[in-house]
């Protein structure tokens, strides 16, 4: 059994060939950009996402072994995402991403209204906001009336690549669970009253599960990316939760820690808990729960302070950071560049770097976009535990666990310990292992088992604490400022 797994990031395409045993045979990467046409508009045309998924699994497939036979594919990609078809799946306009985009803050502000702020985080899970689908498609039936009057379906990446793959219309109940309102968490089904009042015109798509298998390859999907005509695909999933799998974040108690563009984090549960300022969802597996958590952005700054610097090596800059040292040599940084998620839940809010000298150099920048990030992931720890979460055990995972900085600094700020397992790639990797679970039923900790733990130096807490304290003052400090800036940016 050999399979292949692809995810459709925010940075870029990636994709796995794995075999039976979990071991990676052969990866593939396709870097992308998204469009940012206004401010608070983040888009991506889902043409990319499949174009990217064939020309990946014919590099995947070219340099199998010679002996390999793909038995199931296996996707997920960044989400909940806004992507408006026709009836025949081809897209009417560019996708809308996830929180990231925060166009719809007056759309949130009247579906409030009209459905009760209450009554939608009693059925959905989640309040209305920026993460949020129907303000976004509420949104777009203001602004683009002649894209909704040919709209008839909805899909986000995974979806979109398993209709492009099997012509089945599906999408996963983790997923849909993310399209607030549209979707009752507690009934697990679509919610017709609120999709009609939001979306008329929805088609609405099939329930499953990520690992429930959607179809087979087509004939016309195998001439285009080189995959065996007739072999299954499974529904997948959105990314945050495909790399929770991916490193058995999957059992009560577990909190995944994702390192990527963003930072995510996801702690499953046995039961729905409700908490206004972060996001209660369905979870990846039947009878889960998940409690999840995200950042606007985290490697995003340490990518944009790269591209400042003149595009250094990582490793150069991480080694500036380490010299740095604790506190980043009094500067102090809100990671609010793209707005923020939660637990703050304000789209107007910015990034803020306090404490700048001309004595300050790149490392000490790059230092504060390190601290910032882990004083955002305590922040959001303490918002799930102080709501009654129970937190026993770490996982990270993403390209922000190599290098060890990073996961050190948040260890060390929140007193949480952390799990490395041996494979980080994420998603991709998740993706594979739910394509391998829908025919063979692999355990993921037999796939990827733990390499390292990353402990809290115990030196570094009471220093962390106070610039905590620091950080927690500084956006009350600064919102009203910052509010009048966000409002210049949008013209």
């Amino acid at each position: 059994m050999t399979v292949i797994g692809v995810d459709i990031g925010t940075s870029s395409s990636k994709g796995v060939l794995v075999d039976e045993g979990g071991t990676v045979l052969v990866t593939a990467v396709r870097p992308h950009t998204v469009e940012r046409p206004h401010p608070g508009h983040v888009e991506m045309d889902a043409r990319v996402w499949w174009d990217e998924f064939a020309s990946i699994t014919r590099e995947l497939l070219k340099s199998a072994p010679n002996d390999t036979a793909v038995t199931t594919v296996g996707v997920s990609g960044m989400g909940p995402c806004v992507a408006l078809t026709d009836g025949t799946d081809t897209p009417l306009r560019p996708a809308i991403l996830y929180g990231v985009d925060t166009r719809a803050t007056e759309q949130i502000a009247r579906l409030d209204d009209e459905l009760g702020r209450d009554a939608v985080l009693r059925r959905c899970g989640s309040l209305l906001s920026t993460q949020a689908v129907g303000p976004k498609i509420a949104w777009l039936a203001e602004h683009e009336p002649d894209v909704v009057a040919r709209a008839r379906r909805l899909h986000m990446p995974s979806s979109y690549l398993v209709v492009r793959l099997t012509g089945t219309y599906v999408l996963d109940h983790h997923s849909a669970s993310q399209t607030v309102p549209l979707y009752d968490s507690v009934a697990q089904e679509w919610y017709e009253p609120w999709t009609r009042h939001i979306a008329p015109w929805l088609e609405l798509p099939r329930l499953l599960w990520p690992g429930d298998i959607a179809g087979q390859v087509t004939a016309e999907a195998a001439d285009a990316t080189g995959l065996p005509a007739g072999i299954p695909v499974v529904a997948g999933t959105i990314d945050a939760w495909s790399e929770a799998l991916s490193v058995g974040a999957q059992h009560t108690g577990d909190l995944m820690l994702m390192y990527g563009s963003t930072m995510f984090l996801i702690n499953t549960l046995s039961e729905r808990l409700l908490v206004p300022q972060l996001w209660s969802t369905v979870g990846a597996l039947p009878g889960t729960r998940s409690l999840a958590g995200g950042m606007a952005t985290s490697g995003m700054i340490t990518d944009w302070l790269r591209e400042l610097f003149g595009t250094p090596e990582h490793t150069e800059l991480l080694t500036g950071a380490e010299a740095s040292g604790p506190g980043a040599r009094g500067l102090l940084m809100l990671p609010y560049f793209a707005g923020e998620r939660t637990p703050v839940a304000d789209p107007h809010a910015r990034g803020v770097i306090a404490g700048l000298t001309v004595e300050h150099t790149r490392g000490d920048l790059y230092r504060a976009a390190l601290e910032a990030t882990a004083f955002g992931v305590r922040h959001n720890v303490e918002a799930m535990s102080a709501a009654g979460a129970d937190i026993r055990r770490v996982v990270a995972v993403g390209g922000g666990t190599r290098g060890g900085l990073w996961t050190r600094i948040v260890s060390s700020v929140t007193g949480l310990e952390q799990e490395i397992r041996t494979v980080t790639l994420g998603a991709s990797y998740g993706a594979a292992f739910l394509a391998a679970s829908a025919v063979g039923g692999p355990l993921i900790d037999e796939w990827n088992p733990v390499r390292e733990r990353v402990d809290p130096d115990p030196q570094l807490r009471s220093e962390y604490d106070e610039l905590y304290a620091l950080y927690l003052r500084l956006y009350p400090a600064t919102r009203n400022i910052a509010h009048e800036l966000a409002a210049r940016q949008r013209g």
